[in-house]
């Protein structure tokens, strides 16, 4: 008699997919995010300034995500009507270290971070003594440790909210299939407050089906994917050198490994928009018409 076959269970993804997608720009304070946010949207929104939290109330702008597979769809079929790809990018104001207690304006700056599907993590690695860094020093893995420590507080707070509602339904009780449901909703709720509790991001856990149902409507902050930008100064990334990528490669392979780092110089970038050519030739992301 031949096995059975292994049926795999399909994987869910964490978060929301779709071609029309939210992503935030976040950071500490003064690390170039408002500036990036004016250079990839062609937009004079936003508020780069040298003081912290010269940014409060976040800005937004959609942009048209390029993609040469729907230019040449396009090309080839001239449809009536064209739906590209977007994303609305949030320039979110600094964190600080003690956001997740409220330090600074934190409770607020997190908030809005929950309302992204993905996370631009901005981090400063360009000396200029003419702009303060709220740590006082550049040291980029330091950085990293306290945004992903304020993050992931956070959402040990919100779990722990949300473990003792969903303890309040199952003593409550009910029909069994209710109750039972209720319960394994419960179990994985606290296994989600385990996980954080020892330290670790919510999107690098290996979660089935189920776990990622419960999951996804919790908007964590730690479940949302995560890219690094990198923010040299403009000779470094002509150069393609700093003294603190290594650590920073190694604190990503340590802490969140296969997430994408990119290096950029956003003073580099901020310029080049402001001498891009009136045809739109650099390529790139442009403001939706």
């Amino acid at each position: 008699m031949p096995p059975k076959k292994v049926v795999q269970e399909e994987k869910i993804p964490l978060g929301r997919p779709g071609n029309s997608l939210k992503s935030g720009i976040v950071g500490l304070a003064n690390v170039g995010k408002s500036t990036l946010f004016q250079a990839i949207t062609k937009c004079t929104l936003g508020n780069p300034a040298n003081f912290p939290y010269a940014t409060i109330d976040p800005e937004e702008a959609r942009v048209i995500v390029p993609d040469a597979r729907f230019d040449w769809l396009v090309e080839k079929y001239k449809p009536k009507s064209q739906v590209p790809a977007n994303l609305t990018v949030y320039d979110i104001a600094g964190l600080t270290r003690g956001s997740s207690t409220g330090a600074g304006l934190g409770n607020a700056f997190l908030s809005h971070i929950r309302a992204v599907d993905a996370i631009f993590q901005v981090v400063r690695c360009f000396d200029d003594a003419e702009i303060i860094h709220v740590e006082g020093d550049v040291n980029p893995t330091r950085d990293l440790d306290i945004i992903s420590e304020e993050l992931r507080l956070k959402d040990i707070e919100f779990v722990e909210k949300a473990l003792e509602n969903q303890k309040k339904k199952t003593r409550m009780g009910g029909q069994s299939l209710e109750l039972k449901k209720a319960k394994q909703e419960q179990d994985t709720i606290e296994k989600i407050l385990a996980w954080l509790q020892d330290g670790k991001d919510v999107r690098k856990g290996d979660w089935t089906p189920k776990e990622v149902e419960v999951i996804n409507p919790l908007f964590l902050l730690t479940a949302k994917p995560v890219v690094y930008l990198v923010n040299l100064s403009e000779r470094d990334f002509v150069r393609k050198k700093n003294k603190h990528l290594p650590k920073i490669a190694e604190w990503i392979k340590e802490n969140a490994a296969g997430d994408p780092i990119i290096p950029i110089s956003v003073s580099y970038e901020e310029r080049l928009t402001r001498f891009e050519t009136e045809d739109g030739s650099r390529s790139g992301f442009g403001t939706e018409a």
